[in-house]
C-alpha cells in the first residue's frame, strides 16, 4: 500500500506574502504609526528609558525604519510631541485684554508641559544641547512659533490701544522665554504666581502704551 506523502506540507507562503504586502504601511500612515508608538512609549517609560528599539517594537517595525526619518531619540520625541500635543498649538487666546491673553497663553503652555512631563522636556533639551545642528533647528522653530503667537496677541492689543506698536521680537517672546527658563532651572512648570509676576512685573511694563 502506498503511504501518503506526509513530508510535503502545504505551502501558503505566497498568499501570506501578498497579504503582508497589501497591508504594508507607507508614507504618512507609517510615520503616524511611528509617532504614536514614540508618544505611547514616552508616556509608559519616560524619556530616560525611551529607546529606538522599544519604539520600533511597539510600532511593529525595525529601528532602521525610524533612523531613516529621525537621527536620534531627541528628534523623534520632538516630532512626537509636535504631532500629539504641541505646546503652542491652537489659536492665540482672546480674553479682551493683553494681560488676560498672555496669562491664558502661559497657563495653556504650562498645562501642556505638565501633561508631557517636565522631565521629558528637560531630558530632551539636554540631549539637544549635545547636538549642535539639531539644537539650532529646534531653537529656530521655538523662536519662530513663539514669535508668531505673541505677535498675534500684541497685534490685538495694539488695535485696542493697549500696547505700543514698536515692540521688538525679543521683547514680544519674553513671557514664553521666561516660562522655559523657569522650567529648566526648577524642573517643574511655573506656578500661577510666577506666571502672574512674569506678566505683571516684567512684560506689561515693557509693552503697554503710555499716553503723555
Amino acid at each position: 500500500m502506498t503511504q501518503p506523502d506526509l513530508a510535503r506540507p502545504e505551502q501558503p507562503q505566497p498568499k501570506a506574502k501578498r497579504a503582508a504586502s497589501a497591508t504594508r504601511r507607507r508614507g504618512a500612515t507609517l510615520e503616524h504609526a511611528l509617532l504614536d508608538a514614540a508618544w505611547d512609549e514616552l508616556q509608559s517609560s519616560g524619556y530616560a528609558k525611551l529607546t529606538m528599539e522599544r519604539v520600533a517594537e511597539r510600532a511593529g517595525t525595525s529601528r532602521a525604519v525610524i533612523y531613516r526619518r529621525w537621527r536620534n531619540r531627541s528628534e523623534l520625541v520632538v516630532a512626537a510631541m509636535r504631532y500629539r500635543q504641541p505646546v503652542l498649538s491652537g489659536a492665540a487666546p482672546d480674553t479682551g485684554t493683553l494681560r488676560g491673553d498672555v496669562l491664558a497663553l502661559l497657563r495653556r503652555a504650562s498645562a501642556r508641559i505638565t501633561a508631557i512631563g517636565p522631565d521629558t522636556v528637560i531630558g530632551m533639551l539636554s540631549d539637544l544641547l549635545s547636538a549642535d545642528e539639531a539644537f539650532n533647528q529646534i531653537l529656530e522653530q521655538l523662536l519662530r512659533s513663539g514669535g508668531e503667537v505673541m505677535s498675534g496677541v500684541l497685534d490685538r492689543a495694539v488695535a485696542r490701544g493697549e500696547a505700543r506698536d514698536d515692540v521688538s521680537p525679543r521683547v514680544a517672546r519674553l513671557p514664553l522665554d521666561l516660562l522655559r527658563y523657569e522650567l529648566i532651572f526648577t524642573h517643574q512648570p511655573p506656578s500661577q504666581r510666577t506666571l502672574e509676576e512674569i506678566v505683571d512685573e516684567i512684560f506689561l511694563p515693557l509693552v503697554l502704551r503710555i499716553d503723555t
